[in-house]
């Protein structure tokens, strides 16, 4: 146990429990029982017993599911903690606690100081109010005083590069527009725990990379406590020490962050995906307009086959149109286990956008030579149409490659060079 004087956050048993399909228990008298039991007599919650734990990948017979349950931890000032975990394992849930947005069902929440949260585009904008008056507002929020939020302007408008737009409405803004300037207000001004999820990936490279960088500076050159959510394993290695897995809900890990990813990364690829492409957790908000279905490996006759480092691979991705959809694109995406791009494919680079009618379609990507070393891969689909995220499967597609001779000598490649990229060449020494 930490000294007291040196805990910035402690979840002490913390659960949180939903019913699907509800607000509150249903009913008003359930609502009044729920008060009464747990407020008044100091007695377990008459609901929670019919709980199940929230495991996205079966159906449940219960209405109450609960996301997160019996969560103890505490961090210290300064720390910089890294939440993983999958799709609905409760990460953004817990953040939210912390943040009270909502409220634990069980348990207890401690925190210390001034927490400045940024849980989702345009988390605590008023869309109508201008980007200047945003940063008062938050700022107020913050129990800063006119005057410190005066001193700290500049440096919020500068990192976030929106001069231009500062006098305007954020309704008008995008929502990389918005990230930036909701990730400079939350960093600039001062708090003393700063709470951030996957909203940075809504960002390009290079603000995440000035995003972390400005993380690093807040909590080693100032001291502060850093949360921070992410599926980019290299961005959780770089920024923190300590990571948290949190499965169906549940804390299963806590220590040294190294130990955190591959723990996760292992668990990513031994436990594999037994799901259908159309039943597995979607990643953000997506119109559904249109809907992955399905993903086949095959060889030029059509023939299902296991990827190999320098042979022919056709990847056939089939797809639903819920409804008649307008002008659009897809992207698939290559990564490795920390969640970084290797290879990008994308329908907007190799011909005009299109619409599809109502039904079942598919699209193939011919390689007349995978490029790809030996190893465990993700793929990554994506799909826009008429102006929105129609569907987004974030890197949860397994895909294995088996070693083979890439290059014309025959030898396969060395074992050391596991999930590397190869490139044909030519090699020529000087004569002698």
């Amino acid at each position: 146990m930490s000294p007291e004087s040196d805990i910035a956050i402690r979840f002490d048993h913390v659960g949180k429990l939903y019913r699907l399909g509800q607000v509150g228990t249903g009913t008003l008298s359930n609502d009044l029982n729920r008060w009464w039991q747990t407020r008044i007599l100091h007695r377990e919650d008459p609901y929670m017993i019919v709980g199940e734990i929230n495991d996205r990948a079966h159906k449940g017979s219960s209405d109450y599911v609960w996301a997160l349950r019996d969560i103890d931890f505490e961090i210290r000032q300064g720390e910089v903690v890294g939440i993983i975990g999958k799709n609905g394992a409760g990460k953004s849930t817990l953040l939210k606690l912390l943040s009270r947005v909502t409220a634990p069902t069980t348990g207890e929440i401690r925190a210390r100081g001034r927490i400045a949260s940024l849980l989702e585009v345009g988390t605590g904008f008023h869309q109508e109010m201008t980007g200047r008056e945003n940063i008062f507002m938050n700022g107020s929020i913050l129990g800063m005083t006119r005057a410190e939020i005066n001193r700290k302007l500049d440096e919020i408008v500068d990192f976030a590069g929106v001069e231009r737009y500062l006098d305007t409405p954020v309704k008008r803004y995008s929502s990389g527009m918005i990230v930036r300037l909701g990730f400079a207000v939350a960093a600039f001004l001062e708090p003393d725990i700063m709470v951030v999820d996957e909203v940075l990936a809504v960002g390009d490279a290079e603000f995440q990379k000035k995003a972390i960088g400005k993380m690093q500076d807040v909590s080693r050159g100032n001291g502060r406590t850093v949360l921070f959510v992410s599926h980019n394993m290299a961005a959780v290695r770089s920024l923190c020490q300590r990571g948290i897995i949190l499965e169906n809900g549940r804390l299963s890990y806590d220590g040294d962050v190294d130990d955190a990813v591959d723990r996760y990364l292992q668990d990513a690829v031994t436990s594999g995906i037994d799901l259908p492409l159309s039943e597995m957790p979607r990643a953000g908000k997506t119109s559904g307009s249109v809907r992955f279905t399905g993903i086949e490996f095959l060889n030029r006759d059509g023939e299902p086959i296991q990827p190999t480092c320098g042979a022919f691979l056709r990847i056939r991705v089939t797809f639903e149109a819920r409804i008649p959809v307008g002008r659009g694109h897809m992207s698939l995406e290559i990564h490795d286990l920390h969640k970084r791009p290797i290879i990008y494919f994308s329908s907007q680079f190799t011909q005009a956008e299109r619409g599809f009618q109502l039904g079942e379609h598919s699209f193939t990507i011919d390689i007349e030579k995978l490029r790809l070393t030996e190893g465990d891969y993700r793929i990554l689909l994506w799909s826009y149409f008429d102006g929105r995220v129609a569907d987004f499967l974030d890197g949860t597609i397994p895909m294995s490659v088996d070693n083979g001779p890439f290059f014309a000598w025959g030898q396969n490649i060395p074992p050391h060079l596991r999930t590397s990229v190869l490139e044909d060449h030519t090699w020529q020494y000087d004569q002698p």
